[in-house]
């Protein structure tokens, strides 16, 4: 018998415990299977903001305050997705909680008195663990509300509750690809919105921004997201895909609204990115951790707007390459004084963070902090941020 032999009797009973668990009860359950090993655990969701981790509450047990992810020793642990352990009193570890790649909070685990924190056994036994808890909250949040009022600071608006669900998860990542985004404000949003998909080595990626705020933008780009995602589905080429959204768009208006898009198709095995550029910002081409070109081309007019135009634009990218794409609300945030965020400063705080070795959803989510910081205040626009890595182990894939 080995030393993770418990941890995975824990690990098996919390699987049995879940297939009829409701969601406000994960807490309990993730207690009760470590109750054997004589540890307990506290686990904490990262808010929608992605400033704070906030506590799951468990019944007859007190509720914690939430935690700063920036001044933090378990915001280390989340935004490194490594364990880290806090020698207290009492002594803990900080496991992260995520669901493939997307990271979604932690787990605080007190072991048994006399633990050696280093032991590598109990490290593996709690990531055993945390892996299966990053899963059900995944999954068990479509049945209740508990998990996603955790995840929040205050009451989200209308339009906002309409465009999260329909938004994919905010990361995700294959040997040889990872895409990871990120949308601001929170809470009561104007009509930003992306979306992917990852089949056969295929990468398709949108970014949209509907014309207008609030609840009228966000209903005319959720059109645009289910046409998109409709003719996508029925396997339409990248024209076709523009022209699903058009032909939406117009079927349902006929007040001139539009959306302003990049569709874009990257072959991870061969490295081809084809894009069409619909009024929107141009996304940015990062080589060697260095921007090296705006990609321009493929320009046509607003989505729903009548414009028989799809000309498709194509580059070909080299492995480890990367592509960041943002709505105008990120370039043209404004402080106090008028001045606007800037292109070549998202750009040099992109350089910045990528050069210092931050993963993806790290790298988005301190452009987005420093977006908001710029503005001192609240967003008047929608802050929408993807970034695409090309993995440089896919260099193999590319050889004649």
């Amino acid at each position: 018998m080995t030393a993770t032999d418990p941890w995975h009797r824990a690990l098996a009973d919390l699987v049995s415990l879940s297939h009829r668990l409701p969601p406000d009860q994960l807490s309990v359950a993730i207690n009760t299977v470590l109750r054997p090993l004589g540890a307990t655990a506290t686990t904490y969701l990262v808010d929608a903001e992605q400033r704070h981790l906030r506590p799951l509450p468990e019944p007859g047990r007190p509720t914690p305050d939430p935690l700063p992810i920036d001044s933090s020793l378990a915001g280390r642990a989340f935004t490194q997705v490594e364990v880290h352990a806090g020698q207290g009193p009492p002594p803990r570890l900080w496991v992260p909680v995520v669901n493939g790649t997307d990271r979604l909070g932690l787990l605080e685990v007190f072991p048994p008195a006399g633990t050696d924190l280093a032991d590598e056994a109990v490290r593996d036994g709690c990531r055993l663990v945390s892996g299966l808890v990053g899963h059900l909250v995944s999954s068990k949040s479509a049945y209740g509300d508990l998990l996603h009022r955790t995840r929040r600071s205050r009451s989200m608006g209308l339009s906002a509750e309409l465009l999260w669900q329909l938004l994919p998860p905010l990361t995700f990542a294959t040997p040889d690809v990872a895409v990871s985004a990120l949308l601001e404000p929170c809470y009561e949003v104007g009509g930003d919105a992306f979306d992917y998909a990852v089949d056969g080595g295929i990468v398709t990626l949108a970014m949209l921004d509907g014309v207008g705020h609030g609840l009228p933008a966000v209903l005319t780009t959720s059109v645009a997201l289910a046409a998109l995602r409709a003719a996508r589905r029925a396997g339409a080429d990248l024209p076709g895909l523009v022209r699903a959204v058009d032909g939406a768009i117009a079927a349902q208006w006929r007040d001139g609204r539009f959306v302003t898009a990049v569709l874009a198709e990257f072959d991870t095995r061969t490295g081809r990115l084809c894009y069409v550029n619909a009024g929107h910002p141009p996304p940015v081409l990062l080589r060697r951790r260095r921007v090296v070109q705006a990609l321009d081309g493929g320009r046509r007019l607003p989505l729903g707007l009548p414009d028989d135009r799809v000309g498709v634009a194509e580059i070909r990218l080299e492995p480890g390459d990367r592509l960041l794409l943002h709505t105008d609300g990120v370039t043209e945030a404004r402080d106090p004084a008028g001045e606007m965020f800037g292109l070549s400063r998202l750009a040099d705080l992109a350089e910045r963070h990528i050069g210092a070795g931050l993963p993806a959803p790290e790298t988005l989510r301190r452009l987005s902090h420093a977006v908001v910081a710029h503005q001192a205040g609240p967003h008047r626009d929608d802050a929408t941020l993807m970034l695409v890595e090309w993995s440089a182990a896919a260099a193999a894939s590319t050889e004649p």
